[in-house]
């Protein structure tokens, strides 16, 4: 069904029947659209849908609904209200290939299950992070696919209560939290790409995660974490590359003994802490990884808060051992014990004199003439040895 210049959108929605597509002739037109129906609407990248600053410019209420191919600018700006681009409070939607800028939030799942939101671009408004709305938004919705979507300065990409869901391939920049998940177990997050956010992935309360292949670099903010995980068991984080962040991980005892977080083939270079451990429990699984060139490996709040955890065939850019028989692991353990180290990580600010002349001065004296033993803070039995050209 054609759409004459200057008609009435909604008028032209509400007619269409259900199955049918509405393919939209170029223009503007006015926002605070609602689709109550399943039907396919096609704005043919040439369609402006604009809100004027009230509301939610597109509201789809319906399930099996298709949305593809639209400009979404200028929702409201009330937060209570969660005003949005686009929100999605049906079952089984695509919403594909659309651009929404000047918005507040930006797609808002509520209460949606089996949805998927790909291809889309998603800013918010030209405020500092904590002013603006979440790029994309679960509240209570599971079975989505959220994929090879591109955020830019918006606030963050959230899942509350929202289990089983599915995150990949998408890029997220120039934010606040790259992705937060709270209470929302078995999510899967694979191939994103976050890069100069505050914080990267954050798991709290939400267990069986699988993060995996995910690049996380450049996230500098003073206690951001590339990948963060609080009281969250049973979580997977594989082959992730974690590069240039202030803390590459952080992770706390899990909640029971027999519930622990398996971390393995993961790389993590030039973060200035690459692990960061706080609780006494341990009891992590923690293997294949590849620690290079970070300003200081591991950080504890104890001294058995890495050392209780399972440790196996890592890599150490810093090992000084040897494998003379050859079995691609070294022949000695590698153990890491703290001198000046325990001065900032007991009291967090010192850290600030972290790698100046003094603190090295502290640290050598402490390595030449102890005063008493220092912490053992881990022990890798197994350290892996690379083989010539890796």
């Amino acid at each position: 069904m054609p759409l004459f210049a200057g008609s009435p959108l909604q008028l032209f929605v509400d007619l269409t029947g259900p199955g049918q597509t509405l393919n939209l002739i170029p223009g503007t037109f006015e926002g605070n659209l609602q689709i109550n129906k399943p039907i396919i609407v096609d704005g043919l990248n040439e369609v402006t849908l604009d809100g004027n600053g009230k509301g939610t410019v597109l509201s789809i209420n319906a399930d099996s609904v298709i949305v593809r191919n639209l400009h979404i600018t200028n929702s409201g700006n009330s937060h209570d209200k969660v005003d949005a681009g686009v929100l999605i409070n049906g079952n089984n939607v695509v919403f594909e290939n659309c651009v929404i800028d000047n918005v507040l939030f930006g797609v808002h799942i509520f209460q949606g299950n089996d949805n998927i939101v790909r291809n889309n671009t998603i800013s918010s408004r030209p405020v500092q992070p904590t002013l603006r709305g979440d790029g994309i938004r679960l509240w209570y919705s599971m079975g989505n696919r959220v994929e090879n979507n591109k955020l830019y300065c918006v606030r963050d990409m959230i899942l509350t209560n929202s289990p089983n869901n599915f995150i990949c391939d998408n890029s997220i920049q120039n934010s606040r939290m790259g992705l937060e998940l709270i209470f929302s177990h078995g999510v899967e997050v694979a191939g994103n790409h976050m890069s100069n956010n505050e914080h990267g992935i954050i798991g709290i309360y939400s267990d069986s995660l699988y993060i995996h292949h995910n690049r996380i670099e450049h996230q500098n903010h003073l206690v951001g974490s590339g990948i963060a995980v609080k009281s969250s068991s049973q979580t997977v984080i594989e082959a992730n590359e974690i590069l240039d962040c202030a803390i590459g991980m952080t992770a706390n005892s899990p909640l029971f003994p027999e519930n622990v977080l398996y971390i393995k083939d993961n790389i993590f270079a030039y973060n200035d802490v690459a692990m960061y451990f706080y609780g006494e429990k341990g009891g992590h699984q923690i293997s294949g990884n590849r620690f290079t060139n970070n300003f200081t490996d591991i950080a504890v709040t104890g001294p058995t808060s890495a050392l209780s955890n399972n440790w196996s065939g890592n890599y150490w850019s810093d090992y000084a051992g040897f494998d003379l028989d050859g079995d691609g692991y070294g022949d000695t353990p590698y153990s890491k014990f703290i001198y000046s180290d325990r001065i900032w990580m007991d009291k967090p600010m010192a850290k600030f004199f972290r790698g100046s002349l003094v603190m090295g001065l502290i640290d050598f004296v402490e390595r030449l003439l102890p005063y008493s033993q220092p912490d053992l803070i881990l022990n890798d039995p197994t350290p892996l040895i690379p083989a010539k050209g890796e």
